[in-house]
């Protein structure tokens, strides 16, 4: 049997959200309303409306056929908070947003900016805010994604939020348009450098059963530490274990990133997909370069749409008091090997299973096939992983 930590915390938080859910689908019909309809904002007589939203997710990860050749187990079974993300947030619709945010679980500020939106110039945002490479990390929120956690490359990929100005543009019919510069590193105190990022977004169809998005998303940034490090988590993020990664790269002067992404969905059905590359420019070595994508489907066996609104997709927002059901299968891959640097390879398929009931409840269980390869050490570990998650 593998060994579990004494500090690890006992699965009551799941079980309690999970007997929360269920008390509120046995509850009256009016209680079950409340449940769609919390009380977490109000609006002053000037129009501005002041409130707080979160997302608070209880995760376990169980892990199997990862024993490597020394009788040892790579990984440790794990059940704990993955985020309990809080934000208190003003604005006046149409004219100014303020919010900030953080996470208690990681003890980490997330996103915090003030946007000012112009009826002809397009919304304007200052502050830490999410960098655009990645779709399914820049653009969709992680209380929202139709898996667990967010694919291989995209995890590699993304820089996640930095402090900056950005600029969104969605005036042009079918056109999302969006340009930042990102300077002085986080708020958390890392990443310090400079990032120059764009993105836009094309529509040739959208409706509110019908969606189809192509994009591309690119960035270069400037690392004050000159130090690139590309690695990704087996898409099971409780642990900080990396089956494939790079290292320090050292001399990093310019980092680059592409993105192109295409999503189509008809109804209940859809399809995501990225393809992504970042290359890193060396002044004391060989320039490196690796790539991966990722595609999925989604199927909402009852029959709702996944809603999509400013280049991006929501969760899907049940029609029934039994809530709604979706099933999900991806496939991605990462290719961190490039010369002398041997990060590795590495592929998953994952079967994924989302319950939502309300507005705010979200059950999530996902099967994970890992395959991968780093220098002389091959690991196929099976993953199972739940979730239990309240958003407001």
């Amino acid at each position: 049997m593998k060994s579990r930590s004494s500090a690890a915390p006992r699965p009551l938080p799941l079980l309690g959200l999970s007997a929360g859910i269920a008390l509120a689908l046995a509850a009256p019909a009016q209680a079950y309303d409340l449940l769609n309809d919390w009380p977490t904002k109000f609006k002053t007589e000037s129009g501005v409306e002041y409130g707080v939203r979160g997302t608070i997710q209880y995760d376990t990860n169980h892990f199997s056929d990862d024993t490597l050749a020394n009788g040892t187990s790579r990984f440790e079974d794990l059940e704990t908070w993955r985020r309990k993300e809080t934000y208190l947030y003003a604005r006046k619709a149409g004219v100014w947003e303020l919010a900030a945010g953080y996470d208690f679980q990681s003890h980490l500020w997330v996103d915090a900016y003030f946007r000012l939106f112009t009826k002809t110039a397009g919304d304007f945002r200052v502050g830490q805010i999410k960098t655009p490479v990645g779709f399914e990390e820049g653009a969709i929120g992680s209380g929202s994604t139709t898996f667990m956690e967010r694919a291989l490359p995209v995890q590699a990929v993304n820089q996640g939020r930095r402090i900056g100005l950005d600029w969104t543009y969605e005036k042009v019919p079918g056109w999302l348009l969006n340009a930042g510069v990102f300077s002085g590193g986080d708020l958390n105190g890392d990443n310090d450098g400079t990032t120059w990022a764009g993105r836009a977004v094309y529509n040739p169809v959208k409706s509110e059963t019908s969606v189809v998005h192509l994009g591309i998303a690119g960035s270069i940034e400037e690392r004050d530490d000159e130090i690139a490090r590309i690695r990704a988590r087996p898409e099971a993020n409780l642990t900080a274990i990396r089956l494939i990664d790079t290292g320090n790269l050292s001399g990093a002067d310019q980092i680059k990133r592409v993105g192109l992404e295409a999503a189509w969905a008809q109804g209940p059905f859809s399809l995501q997909g990225e393809f992504l590359t970042i290359d890193a420019s060396r002044r004391t070595a060989r320039d490196f370069a690796a790539d991966g994508a990722y595609l999925y489907g989604s199927w909402v066996v009852t029959g709702e749409t996944r809603p999509y609104k400013s280049g991006a997709f929501g969760n899907v927002k049940p029609k029934n008091d039994y809530g709604a059901v979706e099933l999900g299968l991806r496939y991605s891959t990462l290719d961190l090997n490039d010369g002398i640097v041997a990060g590795g390879k590495q592929h998953d398929w994952t079967l994924g299973v989302n319950w939502y009931l309300g507005q705010h409840f979200k059950l999530q269980a996902n099967y994970i096939r890992a395959f991968s390869d780093k220098g002389t050490v091959a690991l196929d570990p099976k993953i199972t992983e739940l979730r239990a998650q309240i958003s407001f």
